[in-house]
């Protein structure tokens, strides 16, 4: 059986060019092949303070306890773009040992979607939106490059609180993949599934079967947006892309039920991929309240008054 992701063999030619595409953006994030005209914030070790994760359960819950600071390089911090030092934190997390599905699925929305082995938080949204109008409708997307959060290579920033978070794909915390095998598992979600990175089993069920990159089912909208900031659906907002069942290998919360080395009989499973919604926005079980933002505590990325943003009715700075 072929496991090699660039010669997939598929009744649908839609499904392996997305699979391909996958795998390239994969491995431009990872560094292995090169993205023109890419700048990247140089690395560095922005903290005294060491990584300090414990992950321990008792009765039907595991707890994960950390102080968020993460065990590979990142970007400098502050910047000009993100202000914010890397400070040590006091997280605490919850999720239940034998997660369940709920009977709906729920939005992320100012919640962390999960947390990373490391201790560091998964926090997908922005919390930019058109004319820095949160009731407009319109959010900016994080990882669109059309507004510059000041991100690293690990597409993770700072808040104002000091806690480092990611945004996107943590390639710093992916230490060990291969187009041969199953990803590992990267974190649990608030939902107390676990999370994965990009690469599962063509077939779901089956362990022999082949390595495939997991393509999202999201994809950008055809034409113009209507209302709001109008012009073309670009990716420059959330509101540009729409859930297509079918179109790709993963379900609306950018997961699906299927075998894993760590699950051999069996879970739902959360995937991180290289293009929208890169990390889920949205649960198939219930989130546990730990992940919950704390009101006053400094809600993500916003910025102090002298940073820069775009004036009402204006577009943001590119990067």
């Amino acid at each position: 059986m072929q496991n090699d992701p660039n010669s997939l063999n598929s009744s649908n030619p839609e499904a392996s060019d997305s699979h391909r595409l996958e795998r390239r953006r994969f491995m431009i994030m990872m560094g292995v092949l090169p993205a023109t005209g890419f700048i990247g914030i140089s690395t560095q070790n922005a903290w005294a303070v060491h990584n300090q994760v414990q992950i321990s359960t008792r009765g039907p819950y595991r707890y994960i306890s950390a102080n968020g600071i993460p065990d590979h390089r990142t970007g400098n911090f502050p910047n000009r773009r993100n202000p914010n030092a890397i400070q040590s934190q006091s997280h605490k997390f919850r999720v239940p040992l034998l997660p369940k599905e709920a009977s709906r699925i729920t939005d992320v929305e100012f919640s962390s979607f999960g947390v990373a082995i490391n201790g560091v938080p998964f926090d997908p949204a922005a919390n930019e939106f058109w004319r820095r109008d949160r009731n407009s409708g319109w959010r900016y997307e994080a990882m669109s490059g059309k507004i510059d959060l000041g991100l690293d290579k690990n597409n993770a920033h700072v808040q104002p609180n000091g806690a480092y978070h990611y945004h996107g794909l943590p390639t710093g915390l992916i230490r060990n993949w291969s187009d041969n095998q199953h990803s590992s598992l990267i974190g649990y979600a608030a939902d107390g599934f676990p999370i994965y990175v990009l690469y599962g089993h063509r077939n779901p069920e089956q362990t022999q079967s082949a390595i495939i990159p997991l393509a999202s089912s999201y994809k950008l909208k055809f034409g113009t947006r209507h209302g709001g900031p109008g012009g073309q659906h670009d990716g420059s907002f959330v509101q540009d892309y729409e859930y297509q069942q079918g179109s790709g290998d993963l379900d609306e919360c950018n997961g699906r039920f299927c075998v894993t080395p760590e699950y051999p009989e069996g879970i739902y499973a959360y995937f991180l991929t290289s293009e929208y919604p890169f990390i889920p926005r949205k649960f198939k079980g219930t989130p546990d309240e730990s992940f919950q933002k704390r009101r006053g505590g400094g809600s993500r990325d916003q910025r102090p008054k002298n940073h820069l943003r775009p004036k009402p009715g204006r577009k943001p700075p590119r990067p």
